[in-house]
């Protein structure tokens, strides 16, 4: 399981076994070189701990510890969660910064404590079956175990068609699961159990922020400014991957002042011009004097790439981001051991386009169904976000409520599409954790409960599981410093007008950047690592993506109807509907197949069945 694990940590590795326990971790050593290895013990080494991540406030609290009389032997943030464990026991976990899976093996108590962080940072993913619990950062480490359930889980693959990604605690594979973010799992005498230890819920309506919108961009500005300081905190160089958007550079115009000139920075580009970041980029690095790099990614990069990144990616990403993703990380790596990134500013500030169209509601949704006939009669564009992509997607939304209408923004494949590709279905909702979560948000405005959402699953479930795997995959930690919980505190009270106000989006975050960066960047549209996957499967990738779904692996694999398949990469060629995002779902989907299962006979929807831990 360590040795599958080894691109994770190139720089060292340990092991512990113990009565019924044995520990392994991989290190990337980024803090206390010479002294953090791993698991780390106490003075009377009666506790182990494993940490996977990094701790933002560790100063203060070695300080703490220290003045509790603990004898601290290293720097290493993992050695100081074992004198928390044994000062407070598994409800430490609550009073952690930083981004963190982690692992205590507790010898007297014969107790395991596993914790995740609240947004979901850092991975975690467990399989329990009968007496045995086992637990690793990526799949494949569990995959080292000779008699792992190796089914796919037909439920999982149902919401992988329907929202792009697995909601935890699922994963593709009905014997693992994920542990969710904000949560610990104890094993001991009792068994084992799941427990919820943090929910970070949108403000209520009566207790939002109600100070003029140039305080709290000033505020927003000096949390930012805290949180950057604190993700830099490293003994290796710290760089940033800067696309030509507002979060990244307001991050990369931050770090730049406390770095200093010559701060790395690394962005991607495309020949496809709308899809193209690299002018943007560069004026923010002409700006701070970084040393910057960039790499210019085509669609002969995707068909050489994509089937190593099946098995980068230990579950299908559906997501075309995915491969300049990892190109980008990989062009990191080979300058610096960590990097800065710009996840989360949308989902907390509101930096999406569907969050206008959120706000407009109902009469956006009727007005692009009443655009129907037409839309229909419209060629499809391959340019980012054309106007006939989102008037397609509004429509999809007409005479639903406000959670299905904004799920319908992003849904890959409808109900009756799956219908009509899958050879079996699975039982439950595709939008169960979409619900669960909306629910559990009534107090606050309608806007703040929809962005909840998105940060609870496609930021924790998609982007976040990217940004680990690519990063990880070339031993390169990516950071993100609006996950911080002194910025997610703030964004999280903001009222709906500094979020977004007609078409305009990230108001607040926009006015407490604009001192740092060119105007054009301010009051630019969203960016990001966006590939032009619609380009690409009508023009250089066509042929790739036939001979990836050809009718003989599809009938081999048992999952996708090879005429309902075709039809969907005939309608898309054709121009009569971009479907990039479900053929790219389905090529992802099919090649991790066969490089994680390939071999493993098919089972009966009932063998897919597995108890989960609520």
């Amino acid at each position: 399981m360590s040795a599958a694990l080894a691109h994770r940590g190139p720089d060292g590795a340990g092991e512990h076994a113990e009565g019924p326990v044995a520990l392994a971790a991989r290190r990337l050593a980024l803090v206390d070189r010479p002294g953090g290895h791993q698991p780390a013990s106490g003075e009377d080494g009666s506790v182990r701990a494993m940490l996977n991540g990094e701790l933002y406030d560790l100063h203060a609290l070695r300080r703490r510890l220290a003045g509790r009389g603990h004898a601290l032997a290293t720097r290493s943030d993992t050695e100081a969660l074992v004198h928390l464990y044994e000062d407070e026991g598994p409800g430490f976990v609550a009073g952690l910064r930083g981004m963190f899976a982690l692992a205590v093996w507790d010898a007297p108590r014969r107790r395991l404590l596993l914790a995740r962080d609240r947004f979901g940072i850092k991975p975690l993913l467990y399989a329990h079956e009968g007496s045995r619990l086992a637990f690793a950062s990526e799949l494949g480490a569990l995959c080292a175990l000779p008699d792992l359930r190796r089914e796919v889980d037909l439920d999982a693959l149902e919401a992988y068609l329907t929202v792009n990604a697995v909601h935890a605690p699922r994963t593709m594979l009905a014997g693992v699961c994920k542990l969710p973010p904000g949560h610990l799992l104890l094993a001991d005498s009792a068994g084992v159990r799941v427990e919820r230890y943090a929910r970070d819920l949108p403000a209520a309506t009566e207790r939002v922020r109600r100070e003029p919108l140039r305080d709290l961009a000033r505020e927003t500005r000096e949390r930012l400014r805290d949180s950057v300081r604190a993700h830099l905190v490293a003994d290796v160089p710290v760089g940033m991957l800067l696309s030509g958007g507002v979060d990244s550079g307001g991050v990369a115009a931050l770090a730049a002042q406390q770095h200093g000139p010559g701060l790395q920075t690394f962005t991607i580009g495309f020949r496809e011009r709308s899809f193209d970041e690299l002018s943007r980029a560069r004026l923010v690095a002409r700006r701070y004097a970084t040393d910057h790099h960039e790499l210019v990614v085509t669609a002969a990069d995707a068909e050489a790439l994509l089937p190593r990144l099946a098995q980068a990616f230990d579950e299908p990403r559906g997501d075309a981001t995915a491969l300049p993703y990892w190109l980008v990380a990989r062009m990191a790596a080979g300058k610096v051991k960590a990097v800065l990134s710009g996840e989360g500013a949308d989902e907390l500030f509101g930096g999406y386009q569907t969050y206008a169209a959120d706000l407009l509601g109902a009469r956006a949704a009727d007005a692009a169904a009443a655009l129907a006939p037409a839309l229909a009669r419209w060629p499809s564009s391959s340019r980012r976000l054309s106007l006939d992509f989102r008037a397609r997607r509004l429509a999809r939304g007409a005479g639903l409520p406000a959670l299905e209408r904004h799920h319908a923004w992003k849904e890959i494949l409808s109900s009756d599409a799956r219908s009509a590709l899958l050879e079996r279905r699975g039982r439950a909702d595709p939008l169960e954790s979409y619900r669960a979560r909306y629910a559990e948000t009534a107090a606050a405005p309608p806007l703040a409960r929809l962005q909840d959402v998105d940060l609870g699953t496609f930021l924790a479930d998609d982007l976040l599981v990217q940004a680990d795997r690519a990063g990880m995959a070339h031993g390169l930690e990516v950071r993100v410093p609006f996950l911080d919980p002194v910025v997610a505190e703030l964004a999280l009270a903001l009222p709906t007008h500094a979020r977004v106000r007609g078409l305009r989006t990230k108001r607040v975050l926009r006015m407490a950047l604009s001192p740092l960066l060119p105007a054009e960047i301010v009051r630019g549209p969203k960016r990001g690592f966006v590939a032009p996957a619609a380009a690409w499967l009508r023009g250089e990738l066509e042929p790739f993506a036939r001979d990836v779904l050809a009718p003989a692996t599809l009938r081999r694999q048992g999952f996708f109807r090879p005429a309902a398949v075709e039809a969907l990469l005939d309608r898309h060629v054709a121009r009569s509907e971009d479907l990039s995002r479900p053929l790219w779902a389905l090529m992802t989907f099919t090649l991790w197949h066969d490089t994680w299962l390939r071999g493993v006979p098919c089972r009966p929807p009932e063998a897919t069945v597995v108890s989960r831990a609520r």
